[in-house]
């Protein structure tokens, strides 16, 4: 049975979670947070919904070192920014997401930050490194890198087909891990 003290409550919101969904010890989640089955959260990651919502979605992973925020509703933004995560997302190392939305099937890079009210649409890949500033729309079937990110090119059938395969093999990691398989047969 997997420790759960890593997660908490703020304001009396409990975070929600799906079917055979993987936290790392050292991950922190903590208030109005839903994640969907299958979902894996990696060390030291951290999942703050105390201000907004965030949810992310069925077999999606957040890898080492990620911190997932949000804006708080105010008189100026009634529904300030939460965070929404689709399904079979991979999120690289040390991403930052705050406030957005990304769409199924993506691929966030390592180090990638993308702000308040980015709409990322299903399957694009977002480069590492990469700064989405506040308020953009990323086109689905496109590559965007740089600071600030910008479409580089249309993915092609391998890349688009690397999100499914991506996400597969991130649930066959969690399962190993949550069934405490030995490091030598792991996938």
């Amino acid at each position: 049975m997997q420790k759960l003290s890593n997660i908490s409550a703020y304001l009396g919101v409990f975070p929600q979670l799906g079917r055979d969904v993987y936290i790392d010890q050292s991950a922190r989640i903590m208030g109005d947070v839903t994640l969907g089955d299958d979902v894996s959260i990696w060390p030291g990651v951290v999942i703050r919904g105390d201000v907004n919502s965030i949810s992310i979605g069925t077999g999606s992973n957040v890898q080492d070192l990620s911190v997932l925020h949000v804006s708080h509703k105010s008189s100026r933004d009634p529904g300030g920014a939460p965070l929404v995560v689709g399904s079979r997302v991979t999120i690289g190392h040390r991403v930052i997401l705050h406030g957005c939305s990304i769409g199924d099937e993506c691929l966030i890079g390592m180090g990638a930050i993308i702000m308040d009210k980015v709409i990322v649409e299903p399957r694009v890949m977002v480069g590492a490194g990469a700064l989405v500033p506040e308020g953009k729309t990323l086109e689905s079937g496109y590559l965007y890198l740089g600071s600030p990110a910008r479409r580089v090119r249309v993915l092609s059938e391998q890349e688009l087909a690397h999100f499914s395969y991506s996400a597969q093999h991130y649930i066959l990691l969690k399962n190993n891990h949550m069934a405490g398989v030995p490091e030598t047969d792991r996938v």
